[in-house]
């Protein structure tokens, strides 16, 4: 068989609606509908037994019209959620692929071994965006395919940060393994020295308490005045709002490779971020990034104390993170994901109608 523009099922995340955060597989449909290709996708749905049955009736309703799926892979709950779609589209006898996206797939891995292993092994072609994740998971699939999370770099202004101020940005949603309280933490380390610092923290609630207990630390420090809560932002507001800061701060306690990093490079702002999971693979520290010990508020204020005070370092991070950024421009990433996808399509498959 062979398609010029094969039929695909993207499952995964589609939830920006709701949430103002668009994940790698909805950028995906929407590059692929743009470069004329029918797609079908899944799931808008927020409650976790509403998204799982809407995938399963997505993947069966529409099995005689797509060639190809791709399936999103994280941990925890959300990976039972890959078992059952890969499972079905085993049974309807279709190909897929598969995206790793959780940043804490390898420690899921050492408590179910035998599960990572049989789904990645399932699939005809398993990525991950991450050098990262291509190590770690490397033991339960020998072949994994490396694809970077990708940006539409144009979107995104460059300003060198030659004299930056001490307006910091935080960029992510809040819950727990993103550490968000972190920031009003290091925040109030810097203040003594630099009394207008101020912080934006960019985001959407994912309803486990973090937001609360963000604000609630920013109250006790009497720090709350120097903290905007703007919220969730849209996708295509997002280089306006980093634009505002010239320090980006990244505090996760687990991570792959965030898009928010990439973008916030894009833009040319100095990047602080905690030295976890994939993050030293794609950042240098002190030559496009300082990295610091996850949840060290000390050490979060002293790097950017650093940035504000010494001589060349804020331009030499920002002039090598935008350097490092054009790497991820998504005309590049967007041919790979293309060719893999009629690669898959094109495989010597039987296709069982039901």
């Amino acid at each position: 068989m062979s398609y010029h523009r094969p039929s695909v099922l993207l499952v995964g995340n589609f939830l920006s609606v709701a949430t103002r955060t668009r994940s790698v597989c909805e950028d995906l449909a929407n590059r692929f509908r743009l470069s004329g290709w029918t797609v079908f996708s899944t799931s808008t749905r927020l409650g976790r037994f509403a998204r799982l049955a809407d995938m399963l009736t997505t993947t069966w309703k529409h099995r005689h019209q797509y060639d190809v799926a791709m399936v999103e892979v994280y941990s925890g709950p959300a990976f039972l959620w890959a078992e059952a779609v890969c499972s079905l589209l085993s049974m309807l006898n279709k190909p897929y692929l598969l995206t790793l996206q959780g940043g804490n797939l390898p420690n899921f891995g050492r408590r179910w071994p035998r599960r990572i292993s049989r789904l990645l092994n399932s699939a005809e072609f398993v990525t991950t965006p991450s050098r990262y994740l291509l190590e770690a998971m490397h033991p339960y699939r020998p072949d994994l395919i490396l694809l970077p999370n990708s940006i539409d770099l144009e979107k995104y202004a460059f300003h060198p940060r030659q004299e930056p101020e001490p307006k910091l940005v935080w960029l992510r949603a809040f819950h727990a393994i993103y550490n968000p309280s972190l920031a009003p933490r290091a925040l109030a380390y810097l203040l003594p020295d630099f009394p207008v610092a101020c912080l934006t923290m960019i985001g959407s609630d994912k309803g486990d308490g973090s937001l609360q207990k963000t604000k609630k630390i920013a109250n006790d420090l009497s720090i709350a005045n120097r903290i905007d809560f703007p919220g969730g932002v849209l996708k295509a507001d997002v280089p306006k709002w980093l634009s505002k800061g010239d320090i980006f701060i990244n505090t996760t306690n687990y991570d792959n490779t965030p898009v928010s990093v990439i973008e916030a490079m894009a833009c040319g702002l100095c990047v602080v971020s905690t030295n976890v999971g994939g993050l030293p693979y794609l950042l240098d520290h002190e030559k496009d990034a300082l990295l610091i010990p996850a949840d060290d508020p000390k050490s979060m204020a002293s790097a950017i104390h650093r940035i504000l005070t010494e001589p060349g370092l804020a331009n030499q991070l920002s002039q090598n993170a935008r350097k490092k950024a054009e790497k991820f421009d998504r005309s590049i990433i967007l041919h790979q994901w293309l060719e893999l996808f009629r690669e898959v399509a094109n495989l010597e498959r039987t296709y069982e109608r039901f």
